[in-house]
């Protein structure tokens, strides 16, 4: 007899680069999401880490997130169908209140972020992995429709958003690259409804095993 009770639903970890449209396709797929931006660290963390050679807080480091709590929320929903997540102002750099999520008995829902792959490995080993989706599309395409994402809700200042928008535009193949190789499927927005439509239907598409990273 198994030493734990059975998973009722099971979660899709979206991501790929900022801009990428991770959240359109998410609110497309017609699941229940969980947006793990709402785990970013607060702006006065002291562990916050800086972009190299720079005064500006590396947002898009691994290390500016709660991973843990991002997992143990995932988890929460997994096992019971709710939990209560952070509401985080990314303009202001803080967490501004919490709220519920609950999706009920729903088999499975869609966790998305620019930091979703790293958690790959923790998901899959409490056994709640249905899949790791990384969209990819052209760099220029994605600086576009970043850049005009961040403008229209003011997230961050415009020389800031200019700074980090060239940045990632330039990084952008090796952002996919070290996604993929923490166990996330390259692909584009058409394959991946595949892949969650596969993964409802509950035909379970194994994810890439961890890659070193270097």
């Amino acid at each position: 007899m198994s030493p734990h009770p059975p998973i009722p639903t099971r979660v899709v970890l979206l991501t790929g680069p900022s801009g990428s449209g991770k959240s359109s396709f998410a609110t497309r797929s017609g699941l229940p999401v969980l947006c793990l931006d709402d785990f970013y660290k607060e702006g006065t963390d002291p562990s916050l880490p800086l972009v190299e050679g720079s005064s500006d807080i590396d947002w898009d480091s691994p290390g500016s997130w709660d991973a843990d709590v991002a997992v143990a929320a995932i988890e929460e929903l997994c096992r019971t169908g709710r939990t209560r997540v952070p509401v985080y102002d990314i303009s202001t750099s803080a967490r501004v209140g919490e709220e519920a999520l609950d999706i009920e008995r729903t088999p499975l829902f869609i966790a998305e972020g620019i930091f979703a792959a790293d958690i790959v490995d923790r998901c899959r080993e409490l056994g709640v992995l249905a899949d790791a989706i990384c969209l990819r599309g052209r760099p220029s395409t994605t600086f576009r429709r970043r850049l005009l994402r961040d403008l229209r809700e003011g997230r961050k200042s415009v020389p800031f958003l200019l700074r980090r928008g060239w940045r990632l535009m330039r990084a952008e193949r090796a952002i996919v690259a070290r996604q993929t190789a923490l166990g996330a499927h390259a692909c584009g927005k058409e394959e991946a409804l595949g892949r969650v439509a596969a993964a409802a239907a509950g035909r379970h598409i194994k994810a890439k095993k961890t890659a070193t990273i270097t």
